[in-house]
Order: C-alpha cells, then sequence, then structure tokens
C-alpha cells in the first residue's frame, strides 16, 4: 500500500454549491466556500475558498469573483477547473520530485443530467485526476451517516445543500426513487434578502443574508430555546441613508415559508412513488436530513408534524455527504453504483 500511495494520490470531493469539502487518507484537509477571485484582465486564479469568500461583493473592476457551481452543477466551466486546481494545490504544498497520479470520487446530485455529469468528469479530469468516479450525492450521504446502503431495505434520505435538495429512497445499493429540487440554501439566502427588502426597505448582500440565515433562521415560528435577535446594518432603500434593523427568527421563518413549502411537497412526491414494503421501513426508522439545511432551527420539527414520519437531523450534517465520499473512495472496488 506504501508504494501504491507513492504513485497515486487518492481524494474524494464533495463538490458543493456553497462550500467544496476535501477528503485525504480519512481526513478533512480542505473545507472552503466554492468561489474564486479571477483577474479580469489575464484570467489568472487570484484566491480561492474563504479568501475569495472574504473578496465577494467588496471587488473593483479589475477583480471578479464567481461561484462556479449554481443549483448543483457547474455553471462556469473554467473557474470550476481553476476551483478545483486551486482546492487540489491546498494540500499539494510539499515539493514532490515527480506527480502522483490522482484518483478522485466525485459526487454529483442525483438529478444530474448526462452533459452536467460530463462537465464534472472533464473539470476533474483537466484540474489532474486520471481516474475519476462519480456517487450520486444521497448515496454518499446514506453512506457517511453509517447506513448499510446494501441492505435489503429502504432508508430515505433528504440532503438540504447550497444549490438543491436531494431527496432519495436507497435500498440494496441503488437509488430506488428520487427528486433533486432546486430549492435549497442558496434560495433561503435570496429569499431573506426579498423579505428584507420589501419588509423593511433595507438592501442587504448575500453575506449579510447568509449571517442572518445562521444566527436567527428557523423553520418555525414557535422555538423551544429561541436565538437572540440579530441587529442588520445597511442602507435604506428610499433615502440611502443607513439604518439598524433588530431581525427575529420569527420574520426568518416567515420569510422561508414558502421555500420550506416547495422542500415538503417534494419530500410527499417522492414517499407517493415508494414502493409500500420500502414505505413501511422508512415509517418504522424515519428520515435523515443531511446536508447545511438541516441546521436550520425547528426543520425536523416541522418535517415531522407535516409528514407524519419521524425526522432526524444527522450528526455532523455539513460533512455527512464528504464523509460518505471518502467511504466510497476507501471501497472503490466493492461498490457497484460508482460511475465510472
Amino acid at each position: 500500500m506504501g508504494l501504491f500511495s507513492l504513485f497515486t494520490q487518492e481524494l474524494a470531493m464533495d463538490l458543493g454549491t456553497a462550500n467544496t469539502v476535501l477528503i485525504h487518507n480519512d481526513r478533512i484537509v480542505v473545507d472552503e466556500p466554492s468561489i474564486v477571485a479571477i483577474d479580469q484582465n489575464t484570467g489568472k486564479l487570484i484566491a480561492v475558498g474563504e479568501l475569495a469568500r472574504q473578496m465577494h461583493g467588496k471587488t473593483h473592476e479589475n477583480i471578479r469573483t464567481i461561484r462556479p457551481l449554481r443549483d448543483g452543477v457547474i455553471a462556469d466551466f473554467n473557474a470550476a477547473e481553476q476551483m478545483i486546481r486551486g482546492m487540489i494545490k491546498k494540500i499539494n504544498t510539499g515539493s514532490r520530485l515527480f506527480k502522483p497520479s490522482l484518483r478522485i470520487v466525485v459526487c454529483i446530485p442525483s438529478g444530474s443530467t448526462e452533459v452536467e455529469i460530463r462537465a464534472v468528469r472533464d473539470s476533474a479530469e483537466h484540474a489532474g485526476g486520471q481516474d475519476v468516479y462519480m456517487i450520486y450525492e444521497p448515496m454518499a450521504a446514506a453512506l457517511g451517516i453509517g447506513l448499510d446502503v446494501e441492505a435489503p431495505e429502504g432508508n430515505m434520505i433528504v440532503d438540504i445543500g447550497g444549490g438543491t435538495t436531494e431527496i432519495a429512497v436507497i435500498a440494496l445499493g441503488g437509488i430506488v426513487c428520487n427528486k433533486s429540487v432546486r430549492i435549497a440554501g442558496d434560495v433561503f439566502t435570496s429569499d431573506i434578502q426579498t423579505y428584507m427588502r420589501h419588509q423593511h426597505n433595507i438592501k442587504i448582500g448575500e453575506r449579510t443574508a447568509e449571517d442572518i440565515k445562521i444566527n436567527v433562521g428557523s423553520a418555525l415560528t414557535e422555538l423551544d430555546n429561541p436565538p437572540k435577535d440579530f441587529t442588520v446594518r445597511g442602507p435604506n432603500l428610499m433615502t440611502a441613508l443607513p439604518v439598524e434593523v433588530p431581525i427575529t427568527y420569527q420574520e426568518v421563518a416567515y420569510s422561508l415559508d414558502r421555500s420550506i413549502s416547495k422542500i415538503e411537497s417534494g419530500i410527499l412526491g417522492v414517499l407517493e412513488q415508494t414502493p409500500p414494503e420500502l414505505y413501511a421501513d422508512i415509517v418504522s426508522k424515519g428520515v435523515y436530513l443531511a446536508g447545511g439545511g438541516a441546521l436550520l432551527r425547528g426543520l425536523d420539527k416541522r418535517l415531522s408534524e407535516k409528514i407524519n414520519i419521524p425526522f432526524h437531523v444527522v450528526e455532523d450534517p455539513l460533512h455527512a455527504v464528504a464523509r460518505g465520499t471518502g467511504i466510497a473512495l476507501k471501497n472503490i472496488h466493492n461498490f457497484s453504483f460508482l460511475m465510472r
């Protein structure tokens, strides 16, 4: 194995709309925002990940910050390739006499078209990957949670990421029925921006909306231990004068209500297609919530009440997909559901 690892470097990559996570030797080595800063004149990469996020919304005309992924798929091919290359460089800091060949497992949304899958594969190959494998996100999430995906019983996963919400029923190492809803963290963020504009006449950027979501984000208007109000500063839309507005979690719950309802109908849609035997398994075991969106306060309770099936937020939901991709990488030859 020692000699093999000299010549081959293995990486598991959760290429997310909001964050990209890389796992190497069973450890998370990179966990940074999926964003790059590029010099407009030369097209050169200036910064990647957290550094680029700090520049986002604060650049001048010579610097452009790009989020290469939208709705879980690559929207800017060149930027995606530069980002993957930049993230991989963060691991390979030491100088080597020769470059080891790179084997990568990348996870993709379950609703990806052939063209979208091809785009991810090409980006990974152009960034230096010799052996590129794909795994669907719900399958990776199930592995990361620690479920036995090859057992003859049904498990339901709802993975709320940045760009898509992946809803899938898994049994016998395959996805029985699934739905990819293009409503997730990014839509929640823009819902909050719209609400602030209409309700408080205040203009806020993406980062501020993200901060509101993290600090006072909620799916319910009644919480057992509510968070403190969050103060937002920004320009008044009418006068352009600075204003300060305290935001409550009830307001955020109200602004996100419509989007969460769409996720609920997506879950119900998948449950309708589920074969009765698997449906019985899901009702007895409950549904697993993964992804950053699972951290929204009261979401599990709201879904449990609405759908009458228990919903469980998994441990460390942000990294469940990445951990599962790492497990798939270690057992690359045993899993038939990995796509070459």
